[in-house]
């Protein structure tokens, strides 16, 4: 039964990153390369970028992690230095998303044969022993987070969100203009002292956390309501260390 069990939660947690891992490919539809390769943000986050990094972050966690070394050349973990963030003029969109494909194949085969609860190694954390729940949990989140980074970017570019293309609405530039100016007047008449007494008192009763702290909180249970009844006959599989989340080979 409790094999039953790990089966089931791994698929669960299988099909969650297959979903966000379209999703974040799908955000490149249609835009030119400069798009793509240019940076949106002060430090620099750019769409084919964040492909390229989730495409290595996948090569090392589910590869050598588990003594199944990628085929990819990706070099030391220790001399990583955040060149997987961005792509060189020498790189193009079809070798980088290949690069992703091929990636998610080589994990795909170590998520297929290996148990939920079989040991890994992270050279990298400091709490290095894991299990294939705790870092099929962890590369889902860091997905879902880049996933949500590409989906604003490309909202900057063209207007363009949602996870799907069926799920696309068509854009409607009027109400969405007289929607941000509605956001913006409430934000502009809030109150001087509601904001004192908000900055004191930390988080409201309201407070739902950011992105982050949701996603975290959802996939902390096992994603889905039936993974959460099974968490209990888990044991250790279950208690990674939370601490660990987004240490790579090089800080986030």
């Amino acid at each position: 039964m409790r094999r039953d069990k790990l089966a089931a939660m791994k698929d669960i947690l299988y099909a969650r990153l297959e979903t966000v891992r379209e999703a974040l490919l799908w955000k490149l539809n249609g835009l030119s390369e400069y798009d793509i390769r240019r940076p949106l943000t002060a430090t620099g986050t750019n769409l084919l970028g964040l492909v390229k990094h989730l495409a290595t972050l996948e090569a090392w966690y589910f590869g050598e992690v588990f003594g199944r070394p990628s085929p990819e050349p990706l070099g030391r973990w220790q001399d990583a230095d955040g060149s997987d963030l961005w792509v060189t003029p020498a790189e193009t969109r079809e070798q980088i998303v290949g690069f992703y494909r091929r990636a998610r194949r080589h994990a795909d085969a170590t998520i297929g044969q290996l148990a939920l609860d079989a040991p890994g190694h992270v050279p990298w954390w400091s709490r290095p022993d894991v299990t294939l729940f705790g870092i099929m949990l962890h590369v889902l989140q860091e997905t879902t987070r880049h996933a949500g980074h590409a989906d604003i970017l490309r909202e900057q570019l063209d207007g363009r969100t949602g996870l799907r293309a069926e799920f696309e609405e068509e854009i409607d530039p009027a109400a969405r203009a007289a929607h941000v100016a509605t956001i913006e007047r409430a934000a502009r008449a809030f109150p001087p002292a509601a904001v004192d007494s908000v900055a004191g008192g930390g988080a409201g009763p309201g407070h739902k956390g950011g992105l982050a702290e949701q996603t975290q909180g959802a996939l902390a249970v096992g994603v889905e309501t039936e993974s959460v009844l099974a968490l209990d006959e888990l044991g250790d599989v279950a208690r990674e260390d939370p601490d660990e989340e987004g240490r790579h080979p090089r800080a986030q």
